[in-house]
């Protein structure tokens, strides 16, 4: 007795797990149909067949049952299968898609296609193409005469298009060179005495006292024609001023222009080297000589 309503137990348990068995793959049915007739338009291909799944399980229960339980399970389950959704592809698929991603993909890509385009430059009238070509010559032109400068680190030298007039008259004036007091004047009269040499000489120059190392400046706008090394004077410079003058310094040291170099009054020239030989005893001096037509002048004349 015990034995026979165990065994009712057990079958009606089994039947009641069988029964929510099919109520349940009864909803998932429902539910897939409901979904099915939503996404009618989805592609078909994309199914899965859950019938197999439920004649399986149904399967399992009727081995145990006999049989019987399996074949009414089976009638009372409707044969019906689930769309399955394409957005939804398997994993390990080679072939996964994504439109919308896809989409926006191609339209920054088109998008940075058309920045990295560059505009296609408007043709430039002939007046600007003709402002162009003067302004190029112009540059290549005082490129010319940077290249025609002298070496010097002070004033340079100007090519013959730049060059400026030089107008030095008898009624212009100079200005002192260096400032000091005059060792030797000028005298091409009579004779002078000089120290060094313990004999009087003619002087066609005046020589001021200077200190080693003093800026030496130019006494008149003027032109560069010589620089040059002489055994009594030093170093030396001879400068075009116009109107047949010429003015040379002399005692000089660290000269800054070179020939062909044009410099305005007042600019460096040079600086006062030590004393040759010639002039020890006077000491460190600068010596300053004018000229015009190639005939000694008295500079005093003409220093203001």
């Amino acid at each position: 007795m015990r034995r026979s309503r165990r065994r009712k137990g057990l079958g009606k348990e089994r039947i009641l797990m069988a029964a929510s068995a099919v109520l349940v793959l009864g909803s998932l049915t429902a539910t897939g149909l409901w979904l099915g007739r939503d996404t009618g338009s989805r592609d078909e291909g994309y199914v899965v067949d859950l019938s197999s799944i439920e004649n399986n399980a149904v399967a399992e229960l009727g081995a145990e049952n006999g049989g019987t339980l399996a074949e009414s399970v089976t009638q009372s389950v409707p044969a019906d299968d689930l769309d399955y959704d394409p957005y939804f592809q398997e994993t390990n698929s080679q072939k996964v898609e994504n439109p919308d991603q896809s989409e926006s993909e191609s339209m920054s890509e088109g998008s940075d296609q058309k920045e990295n385009e560059e505009p296609s430059a408007s043709p430039r009238p002939e007046s600007s193409r003709k402002s162009e070509t003067q302004d190029q010559k112009a540059e290549d032109q005082e490129a010319a005469e940077t290249s025609l400068m002298g070496d010097g680190e002070g004033t340079q030298a100007l090519s013959t298009a730049m060059q400026p007039a030089l107008t030095f008259s008898d009624s212009d004036t100079l200005v002192w060179p260096i400032v000091g007091n005059i060792l030797v004047n000028y005298s091409m009269d009579k004779t002078v005495y000089f120290a060094t040499l313990q004999q009087y000489k003619y002087n066609p120059a005046i020589i001021i006292q200077a200190n080693e190392g003093d800026m030496i400046t130019a006494a008149c706008a003027g032109k560069v024609t010589s620089v040059f090394t002489d055994p009594q004077i030093g170093n030396g410079i001879t400068m075009e001023l116009g109107g047949g003058y010429e003015a040379t310094y002399g005692q000089l040291t660290n000269i800054l222009v070179s020939e062909g170099s044009y410099v305005a009054a007042g600019d460096i020239l040079a600086e006062v080297a030590s004393p040759t030989k010639y002039f020890s005893v006077e000491g460190t001096n600068v010596y300053f000589k004018l000229t015009k037509d190639g005939e000694p002048v008295n500079p005093m004349t003409k220093l203001s």
